[in-house]
């Protein structure tokens, strides 16, 4: 809410003057903030004092001289530089606005001296300011001063009439009050209360009568051109009051014109034009103020340059009646008012004292609450520590009771160390006619294995009467499949179910096939490799272990109208390849390629326990070739189309990698059951489509679709075209595989706990396992 004028600026004098140090820094900002806030009212007028750092003793005289602020009694202050370059009038322009914004004036005051502590102590006795604020050294200090603490020589060395605040993120962190009131009255609150007087004779319609003006008044010359321009824009002019009519007073190109001349023994422009202002007083408080008389405004711009002759200084103020009548006004209002600006001025004080008082008892209660809480503390660890010593002495105790315990306990040992001494006193003479049949039978071992050590043949020889036996002179009911090596039989020898692959005589390579077979199968043994039982080298028969459930194309395909494999038992079947596969890769000395792995190489048991087969193809590669490059040049390819490496198939280079684009293959064809040819292409589009279920093996209900698009993925990468994108098989494929196969594993588990499930997994186990005989199952 808006007050009278003559009330604010009576709140104005009551704070006396109040100047506020500026500069660049954020510490400045805080302290105007603070001094908005706190001291100064709406309309007041706050002074800005920036000091500039004198560097050379000429740097602030310049063509045509001009004083921009206040002086002293004896004339322009020593102090104030009269000429800023523009850098340092864009010092000001932040605070101007922030002063425009909160509705408060401003005066801006440019020192120039080496010493800034000395320039503020100095102007603020000079121009009796009353109250000074400013901001705290912090982070280069006041006034980019790094060695000097402005703050506090100013506190120490201001004069005693003037209250200094030190300012410090807008909180007070030092107050040095005023001893004594001002001995006497500041140039600016001159200034401040003649335009009280102004206002208050307005406010108040005080009747004035306008000094008559005759026209005996010698001509004068025109006023003197000055740098109008550029002081309007650094400073406030007096004439841009509320009310007035700028035509009035357009055509004044004046540098008299800017407040400073109130304070420098000038007189101002309200002195010039009494008519104008009395003329302001208008009764009807909805109407602007006008002036009366066009013609009385212009003798009293008559007389005001007649007044600026070059040479004079000042106006003589007795030359009009109505200029000594505002003055003995002026001095009444301002007397009036003092005592109540000193009460209101106490007043603010010990608000301040108050409120520092209040922060020290709010420290001070913050600090008992902390010891408080320390004895509190204190407390719960000395209770704590007593727990702890009760509970050390009880430890102890328990012991010693353990202790005691012990020592019966050994007590008893050596008792019954006693009584085993006896017991193997007895047995020593066992155990002597043990060793002497002990050293019989390793006689007869050793003579064994050196019998073993010096043949040849690490495989049981048949004869083919034995063969022909067995499979009722290769009988067709006995035969259960055909493949490229020969046809496939089932039957019985030594009591034992097993099957036989017989070599065609016209199959191409078949006995180099059948020698690298028999030579790989009878020097490894592996749960996922089949199992050679024996052979007949003759006529180039290889006698087998029996795989009840036929191969995993035959189960995939579910030819003889088989059930169908879960995901569980499919994970799992991947899992135990890539097992048999690494195990062949890490053979000694050298690694092992199968060459030809495919569905219809794989062999399950009764037990669906998946075993590779038909390793006639495989070839052994040096090691450095296996470790480094991973490639061995072959002269010819071999193996089945659509699962051949294309390298190998291009280049004729063979590595351990090229079985593992095999094995992405039929990675594919397990979780999809469709044949190899385009497999990685439809796959990949469906991925990138989100179609992946779609391409699933739809005989599955219930795939886990984020573990399927997994296994899927990798199968992918395995089967890259290029051999170096492919990934290896220990570090990266195998460890995702028991992943899966651990899944799969916990899947069943939980299915056998279900009643429901557990019937449908003894069903599904034993329709698997009764398959007929005659069903292929080829090697």
């Amino acid at each position: 809410m808006w007050m009278p004028r003559t009330i604010t600026e009576r709140k104005d004098a009551g704070n006396g003057v109040v100047a506020v140090a500026v500069d660049k820094d954020k510490s400045s900002q805080n302290a105007l903030k603070w001094a908005i806030d706190n001291i100064l009212q709406r309309g007041q007028t706050v002074i800005l004092i920036h000091v500039r750092v004198k560097q050379q003793p000429q740097s602030c005289s310049l063509a045509a001289p001009r004083m921009n602020q206040v002086s002293d009694a004896n004339g322009e202050s020593s102090l104030v530089c009269r000429n800023p370059d523009s850098q340092t009038k864009e010092v000001f322009l932040p605070f101007r606005c922030f002063c425009t914004r909160k509705d408060i004036q401003c005066h801006d005051v440019v020192l120039e001296d080496s010493d800034v502590a000395k320039a503020l102590i100095e102007y603020t006795n000079q121009m009796v300011i009353e109250t000074l604020v400013l901001g705290a050294t912090s982070k280069g200090g006041f006034l980019r001063f790094k060695t000097t603490d402005i703050p506090g020589t100013v506190s120490k060395g201001a004069p005693d009439f003037c209250t200094v605040y030190v300012i410090s993120r807008s909180k007070i962190q030092s107050a040095r009050s005023a001893s004594r009131p001002a001995p006497q009255t500041s140039p600016f609150r001159n200034m401040s209360s003649q335009s009280s007087i102004r206002s208050s004779s307005s406010d108040h319609s005080v009747p004035q009568t306008p000094a008559k003006r005759g026209t005996d008044r010698p001509p004068i010359d025109p006023p003197r051109k000055s740098n109008s321009s550029e002081t309007s824009d650094f400073f406030r002019s007096p004439l841009t009051r509320k009310g007035m009519n700028a035509k009035s007073y357009g055509d004044i190109n004046l540098a008299e014109t800017d407040i400073s001349f109130v304070s420098s023994g000038r007189p101002s422009v309200d002195r010039m034009f009494p008519a104008f202002y009395d003329n302001n007083s208008n009764p009807d408080p909805g109407r602007p103020p006008r002036l009366s008389n066009l013609s009385e405004f212009e003798n009293d711009l008559n007389s005001f340059e007649s007044s600026m002759q070059p040479g004079r200084r000042s106006l003589d103020i007795t030359s009009s009646p109505r200029l000594s009548s505002v003055s003995q006004e002026n001095e009444r209002l301002s007397s009036a008012s003092q005592s109540m600006d000193d009460v209101e001025a106490e007043m603010r004080r010990l608000k301040l004292e108050l409120k520092q008082t209040m922060e020290m008892y709010s420290t001070a209660c913050k600090e008992a609450l902390v010891a408080q809480q320390k004895a509190r503390d204190l407390q719960m660890w000395k209770l704590e520590e007593e727990r702890r010593l009760e509970e050390a002495r009880l430890a102890e105790e328990n012991a010693l009771a353990i202790a005691e315990r012990e020592k019966a306990k050994t007590k008893a040992a050596i008792e019954a160390a006693e009584a085993a001494q006896r017991i193997a006193e007895l047995e020593a003479q066992k155990r002597i006619n043990a060793e002497m049949k002990a050293i019989k039978e390793a006689e007869e071992k050793k003579k064994a294995l050196n019998t073993i050590m010096h043949s040849d043949v690490r495989y049981r020889k048949y004869s083919i009467e034995d063969i022909e036996a067995a499979t009722e002179n290769f009988s067709q009911s006995r035969k259960i499949g055909e493949g490229g090596y020969g046809p496939v039989y089932r039957c019985n020898l030594d009591h034992t179910p097993v099957a036989i692959k017989v070599l065609r005589p016209d199959a191409a390579q078949g006995r180099s096939q059948f020698q690298q077979e028999v030579e790989v199968l009878s020097c490894i043994r592996h749960p996922n490799m089949v199992l050679l039982l024996g052979a007949c080298p003759e006529y180039g028969c290889l006698v087998y272990e029996y795989m009840a459930n036929g191969s995993l194309e035959d189960r995939l395909f579910r030819r003889g109208n088989t059930p169908p494999l879960s995901w569980q038992h499919r994970f799992r079947i991947a899992a135990e390849i890539g097992t048999g596969l690494l195990f062949l890769h890490q053979t000694k000395p050298e690694p092992l390629v199968h060459r030809d792995l495919k569905p219809g190489n794989i062999l399950l048991d009764r037990n669906f326990v998946s075993k590779i087969s038909d390793v006639g193809l495989a070839r052994l590669v040096p090691p450095a070739v296996a470790d480094s490059v991973t490639q061995y040049r072959m002269t010819s390819t071999a193996g089945t189309f659509c699962y051949i490496d294309p390298e190998y198939q291009q280049t004729g280079m063979l590595g351990i990698k090229s079985d593992i684009y095999s094995l992405g293959i039929m990675f594919l064809q397990i979780i999809t059951a469709k044949p190899p040819m385009g497999l990685t292409h439809h796959v990949d589009r469906a991925i990138d489509r989100d179609t992946l279920a779609q391409m699933l093996d739809p005989v599955v209900p219930d795939w886990p679709m984020d573990e399927a698009k997994k296994f899927a993925q990798l199968a992918l990468q395995c089967a890259e075209l290029r051999r170096k994108d492919r990934p290896d098989l220990g570090k990266v494929i195998l460890p995702e595989l028991n992943r899966l196969r651990t899944l799969a594993e916990e899947s069943m588990q939980q299915q056998q706990q279900l009643p429901f499930f557990a019937g449908n997994t003894s069903l599904h186990s034993s329709s698997q396992v009764s398959l007929k005989l005659n069903e292929p199952a080829s090697v």
